[in-house]
């Protein structure tokens, strides 16, 4: 459900220009829960050697892919369906699905934790099941896994979230169970349409492109380097 056509964020959250009255969905986002266990889900590898994926929900998926394709080492972005009652959801098909936008990046040059840190930054991590002025279970915060490595990677960085919240933190996360991809307008929806809808303020735009890992963010065995100044 909705609490208003889209056309109503822009004044709240700046992020593009002008507002489209459409689609969205709710998201109903549980506290950090969910084990080491695989996805059960068949996806395409990620794309390019040495690439990992993951998959976040953070409220309309078209700002938050845009946002993401903004970081330095994030390689491919598609937004879809995830983690609902069906494994070949469609848009307000009512399977229960979060939007979702996955994500393939270069751990050398965006590890997991940096990766996740900055995601938090646009979204209202304690928000249950809405974000800015969409309201409903498919606009829940999520993080969803298939590589079990990564459960321990996401407790971790939720719980140092948690250290910098006065209220519990309302991301859910676990393996991904369902997902399939977004019907080809929502792809790259603010690329192709630049004054469309986006509930995330533009200023935070700028910074994620600007945003650069720490050191403490790559595995204590890797060579992997940070970078200060270069480019995605």
């Amino acid at each position: 459900m909705r609490v208003g056509p889209k056309t109503a964020a822009w004044a709240v959250a700046v992020c593009m220009l002008v507002a489209l009255p459409l689609l969205a969905s709710g998201c109903a986002p549980k506290a950090a829960s969910g084990g080491a266990v695989s996805s059960t889900v068949k996806t395409s590898p990620p794309k390019g050697k040495g690439m990992k994926t993951i998959y976040v929900a953070g409220g309309c998926f078209w700002g938050i892919q845009k946002y993401l394709d903004q970081i330095q080492g994030v390689t491919y972005t598609e937004v879809g369906y995830a983690n609902g009652g069906s494994a070949s959801a469609t848009y307000g098909d009512g399977s229960g699905y979060a939007e979702a936008v996955r994500v393939d990046y270069d751990p050398a040059r965006a590890p997991l934790p940096f990766l996740l840190r900055v995601f938090y930054k646009a979204i209202d991590p304690t928000s249950v099941d809405r974000q800015g002025n969409d309201v409903g279970t498919e606009y829940r915060s999520g993080i969803y896994y298939t590589d079990p490595a990564d459960q321990p990677v996401i407790a971790a960085s939720l719980a140092t979230l948690q250290k910098s919240l006065d209220r519990p933190v309302a991301v859910e996360t676990g393996p991904l169970k369902a997902y399939s991809s977004a019907e080809d307008y929502h792809q790259k929806y603010l690329d192709k349409n630049p004054g469309g809808y986006c509930h995330i303020p533009l200023n935070l735009f700028a910074e994620a492109a600007a945003a650069r890992p720490l050191p403490s963010d790559f595995p204590a065995s890797s060579g992997a380097s940070t970078e200060t100044s270069a480019s995605k």
